[in-house]
């Protein structure tokens, strides 16, 4: 083994591959800062580009883009709230919070750090897990696979905020968007409204562009002011390496959680995450600051998701099971430069293997040390006008909604997912739950089918099923005897008691009617999709039906709750959630007018709405200002060989 780690460093440090290492490691970068593009577009990019180099070196250029995805995405999460994938969501969750408090370099600094960790530690285990990295996988059936997946949903849903019923309700919801198009074990296509578009279902950069960037961005306009609401403390390493020094062993043992999730195929990074940010959050004993910005969440979520990319590799390499997109890319340049993976890799090609692992640590270490050097420089957009940043990011959220299907159902489900983030988010319901169900969707569906297909009903007496169970029920369990226990204490005590139950009935601090108008959504949307379902084949019916039974019911409670609120403390109005409402009517109105006139023509009045009337520049700044942006943009739709959207009656076609 140590004769195949000495040669894999040394096929590693030819200086070919060295630079092409770093060139696609610079590309990650890159497109991992641009919210919707990320690891598929920057690797779709560099693909034509590999095949005019040898093998090593042109899967060397892929390993670089792929590996530094998450460590550029914590840019994003932290400073926009926009995770580019779900795994960054609890980094976007406690990231962004601490940006607003005016704290984006200490998140900054720690998360890079933990990802420098995650992949030296996910490094130094692989180059050892290797040779027994195929029987562990092999030993996990589909029951376990399943499993695995819903404690990588409860706890997402269970671990944002204290009320389990919302988030029980917004992962259900995920599952229901994840279950729109064809079915796969059955000839059905579910709730596609005869809409050619949702046959394929819908994209992953959509969904989670719609949710979180729409919305996060609508909300940063309205406020007139930049992301922090305090002066930004720049420079200030020593704070980032004491907490880093001080969460050391939790961000060891999240890159432990990190590794071993990453070897379940199509699963891997989005349950890790959540895993090891439910054991931060389990290991501590003042929870008050988890949501609030809590760097501990941060330090854990980094190690384990930097962690995961590396070992997500292992199926890929081992069975053919790519864990993503970006993955599935690179198991076909490994077939076209004639390396075919699975156990025969192991035994003939160890070399590369190795390579492999550490071209995916080096680029990880290399893209942590170059984010963390530019963390202050990047910190400062945290007080810049947030309006002067929201003109080119919508229009980066247009390219990379744009590229899925090429057709203008990508911007309509942009801007009707944005309506649904904005909806959540100002009535307090977690998104990121709606975002985690709905990745998990499809592997859950296949694995659910092929286990009842299989074992039946017995795979529940399964020990493996069993085991990976408790991690659920023991949770629950444990939390339902404290509250019983603390029920009782209160009972004695009659004044104590009625004052905790008016407490916590008490008025909640969100707008009535946009949590009245959200439980009505979600009631609808369920019990819609409940009389749909029953007009599908049986194998069709199986995943949606654990998504929509429990959703339909835990939204009908939610509803009930809120009528009785309504009803014992009157209508209460959010103004600074009023507020949003022009901002969100005017990228409404750029969406209907884009469809009119086309991009080309629609964009202009956008930049002048944005910079004029929301950021208030001068009308000669705004005009240089927003020629800049427009070219950037019509070149990023150049270099991505992409038309911009035309007009229904109107366009203005460009002379490229």
């Amino acid at each position: 083994m140590l004769e195949n780690i000495g040669s894999a460093l040394d096929l590693l440090f030819q200086p070919a591959r060295l630079l092409a290492l770093f060139i696609g490691m610079l590309a990650g970068m890159v497109f991992g800062m641009l919210p919707g593009l990320g690891g598929v577009a920057a690797v779709s990019i560099l693909l034509p580009f590999i095949y005019l180099m040898d093998g090593y070196s042109g899967l060397a250029m892929l390993l670089g883009a792929i590996s530094v995805i998450y460590t550029a995405d914590t840019i994003t999460s932290v400073l926009l709230g926009a995770p580019g994938s779900p795994a960054s969501a609890p980094t976007a969750i406690e990231g962004h919070a601490l940006a607003k408090q005016g704290k984006a370099s200490l998140a900054l600094g720690v998360g890079f750090l933990a990802s420098m960790v995650g992949g030296l530690f996910g490094a130094l285990i692989l180059s050892v897990a290797i040779p027994i990295a195929g029987p562990l996988v092999l030993a996990l059936g589909t029951p376990e696979l399943f499993m695995f997946a819903l404690v990588g949903l409860c706890f997402a849903a269970s671990m944002v905020g204290k009320d389990l019923a919302v988030g029980l309700a917004a992962a259900c919801f995920g599952i229901l968007l994840g279950v729109i198009g064809a079915a796969p074990a059955a000839a059905n296509y579910r709730f596609i409204f005869g809409q050619s578009y949702l046959m394929d279902g819908l994209s992953l950069p959509i969904v989670a562009l719609g949710l979180f960037a729409v919305a996060e961005l609508i909300s940063m306009v309205a406020s007139g002011g930049g992301i922090a609401g305090q002066p930004m403390a720049l420079g200030k390493w020593g704070e980032s390496f004491r907490e880093f020094w001080r969460h050391r062993w939790l961000i060891c043992r999240s890159s432990i959680i990190g590794i071993f999730g990453g070897f379940v195929p199509a699963v891997g990074a989005s349950a890790s995450t959540w895993i090891a940010y439910g054991h931060a959050m389990s290991s501590t004993k003042d929870k008050r600051n988890f949501g609030k910005g809590e760097i501990r969440g941060v330090a854990s979520a980094e190690g384990a998701n930097n962690a995961t990319i590396i070992s997500d590799l292992v199926p890929t390499m081992l069975f053919s099971v790519p864990g993503g997109p970006a993955a599935a890319i690179f198991l076909g340049a490994l077939f076209s430069f004639g390396f075919y993976p699975g156990p025969r890799m192991v035994s003939e090609s160890p070399d590369l293997m190795y390579m492999i692992v550490w071209s995916v640590a080096l680029a990880s270490v290399m893209g942590a040390a170059i984010c963390f050097a530019v963390t202050p420089y990047i910190a400062r957009l945290t007080r810049v006008n947030f309006a002067l940043i929201a003109a080119p990011l919508l229009l980066i959220m247009v390219a990379g909604a744009y590229q899925g299907t090429q057709t203008f159902g990508d911007i309509l489900a942009l801007l009707a997912l944005g309506i649904l983030g904005w909806l959540m988010k100002n009535a307090g319901i977690p998104r990121a739950p709606v975002l985690v169900g709905f990745v998990l969707a499809t592997p859950m569906e296949q694995y659910f089918w092929l286990t009842t297909q299989i074992h039946g009903f017995t795979w529940l007496t399964r020990p493996g099923v069993l085991i990976i169970a408790s991690l659920i029920v023991i949770p629950l369990a444990l939390n339902t005897v404290r509250w019983l226990r603390q029920r009782r204490s209160t009972a004695n005590d009659a004044t104590q008691h009625q004052a905790e139950a008016s407490a916590s009935t008490g008025p909640p601090s969100h707008d009535s009617s946009i949590v009245l108008i959200s439980a009505l959504v979600m009631v609808v949307a369920f019990g819609y999709a409940l009389v749909e379902m029953l007009g599908f084949r049986p194998n069709a019916r199986l995943m949606p039906s654990l998504g929509i039974v429990p959703g339909l019911l835990l939204s009908l409670y939610l509803l009930g709750r809120q009528l009785f609120r309504i009803r014992r403390h009157g209508y209460l109005a959010n103004l600074a959630s009023r507020q949003e409402l022009p901002v969100l009517g005017g990228i409404l109105s750029y969406g209907l007018v884009m469809w009119l006139i086309g991009f080309n023509l629609a964009t202009p009045l956008l930049l002048a709405w944005l910079l004029v009337g929301c950021a208030r520049m001068r009308r000669g700044t705004a005009l240089l200002y927003g020629l800049a942006v427009y070219g950037v943009a019509q070149g990023m739709f150049a270099m991505m060989r992409l038309t911009p959207p035309t007009g229904s009656l109107l366009d203005l076609p460009m002379p490229w």
